[in-house]
């Protein structure tokens, strides 16, 4: 070895473990709320190094090294995790590198593009050997509800005094939580489908939220932590301004499902992506989307339990999970792929329906670009700019359109653009009567 070389010995996963755990305990005076037990940290690191892997495999493997077995400096490529700026496997202090950084693990932790796709690899044999797959959680309109105790009005200020102990969280549903100045009702079934869930995905949250406000809702969901542990991702988390992604967490994309109410923050991973009816409990939830009547809070009501958002998509999530590990895995262990299972059982819920569309959307725009359009083709229908004996409906929201007229005096079905949302957000096709067009207004 050179003399003007330096290098170090390689450190073992159990080694890197221990350093994290000494990390931990240096800090456990700074922020007790960012830092988790150690317990789920060591579990976390150990996930880092898998066993499974042959050394070869690893990012030690792929990093030169002297005759001695030690990592030479100069060549490190830093691929190893990056623990509080250091590189795990040369020890060396690193900046501008590109990483991810995992703060909702612990806040000192960054890691390589090569080593997240090693550890997502090695994680999905994992998962796939216990069969199981991926759900990412999104929060507020998909499990809960909240809202600031200063935007409760007058009518749902009863709920103030009805808010169940936060000492007894299990057996509460709504919640006030005055560290945050928050009101949060958590969606009816949601307790039961955590728990089912639970047995088919490894859980994670992913929030646009602050982490305060996710650690908090994570604790109203999860009180035993049974479900979600570490894996609470926040808006800090976040590597793109207003967006999510996949890229923070430690799951194969192929292998993940996504739970949303909002489309739009998910624009690289719409295929993994299951789009959620909102959840709008409480009156100023609903208003920034155009919500002018009572909410269900005023009305004292709320959704069916039995047959809600989340006792639906339930079902469709075990649906998804026993077609992939019965036809796609068994049959393609190598390729297999979630989002194609996903593409198939959504493309049955309107097949055989071929559709026209009438004064939907303004005069001049191409309707191949429209998302109703769009949907309607993901749920299996095909969809037609012009009128012929194999149109089975005629989408409007005017009775009065010649499209409209042809489809009365043709008997056939002509419904409102809402029936095709119900059927994307119930995975089922739905009664037409229900959505006739002189019945709901616009």
């Amino acid at each position: 070895m050179s003399s003007t070389t330096d290098s170090v010995h390689s450190v073992s996963s159990d080694e890197f473990a221990t350093l994290i755990e000494k990390e931990l305990e240096w800090n456990s005076s700074e922020d007790e709320d960012d830092i988790e037990s150690d317990r789920i940290k060591r579990r976390k690191v150990e996930e880092l190094d898998n066993a499974e892997e042959s050394q070869e495999a690893t990012s030690i493997a792929m990093v030169p090294q002297t005759s001695d077995g030690a990592v030479n400096l100069e060549t490190c490529l830093h691929q190893a995790p990056i623990f509080g700026g250091m590189c795990s496997l040369c020890g060396q202090f690193v900046k501008d590198h590109p990483a991810v950084s995992l703060g909702y693990i612990h806040k000192h932790l960054k890691v390589g593009t090569e080593e997240m796709n090693r550890i997502r690899g090695s994680d999905l044999k994992s998962l796939l050997r216990g069969r199981k797959l991926i759900l990412v959680l999104d929060l507020d309109h998909t499990l809960l509800n909240s809202t600031r105790i200063d935007d409760v009005s007058a009518e749902e200020e009863y709920l103030i005094k009805q808010a169940d102990s936060l000492q007894d969280i299990p057996n509460g549903s709504l919640f006030k939580v005055d560290m945050i100045r928050m009101l949060t009702k958590l969606r009816p079934f949601v307790r039961t489908f955590l728990k089912e869930a639970s047995s088919l995905f490894e859980l994670f949250i992913y929030t646009m939220g602050e982490r305060f406000y996710a650690t908090w809702m994570a604790k109203l969901l999860d009180p035993e932590e049974t479900y979600f542990n570490e894996k609470v991702i926040s808006k800090d988390d976040c590597t793109q301004e207003h967006r999510k992604s996949l890229d923070v967490v430690l799951g194969a994309d192929n292998a993940v499902l996504i739970l949303d109410d909002t489309e739009a923050v998910w624009s690289r991973h719409r295929e993994n992506l299951i789009l959620m009816d909102r959840y709008h409990f409480f009156a100023s939830s609903g208003r920034p989307f155009g919500h002018s009547g009572k909410s269900l809070s005023e009305l004292k009501r709320d959704e069916n339990e039995k047959d809600g958002a989340l006792a639906t998509v339930l079902e469709v999530l075990k649906r998804i999970h026993e077609m992939f590990f019965t036809q796609e895995y068994a049959s393609n262990p190598t390729n297999a792929d979630v989002r194609k299972v996903l593409k198939k059982i959504r493309a049955e819920v309107l097949k055989d329906c071929r559709l026209v569309f009438s004064r939907v959307w303004k005069l001049g725009e191409r309707p191949h670009n429209q998302r109703l359009w769009e949907m309607a083709q993901q749920l299996g229908a095909t969809c037609d700019t012009e009128l012929d004996e194999s149109v089975t409906h005629v989408v409007s929201t005017d009775t009065g359109t010649d499209k409209a007229r042809w489809a009365v005096q043709h008997k056939n079905f002509l419904v409102h653009p809402r029936w095709i949302e119900a059927a994307n957000y119930l995975w089922r096709r739905q009664p037409e009567e229900q959505f006739s067009v002189n019945q709901i207004k616009k």
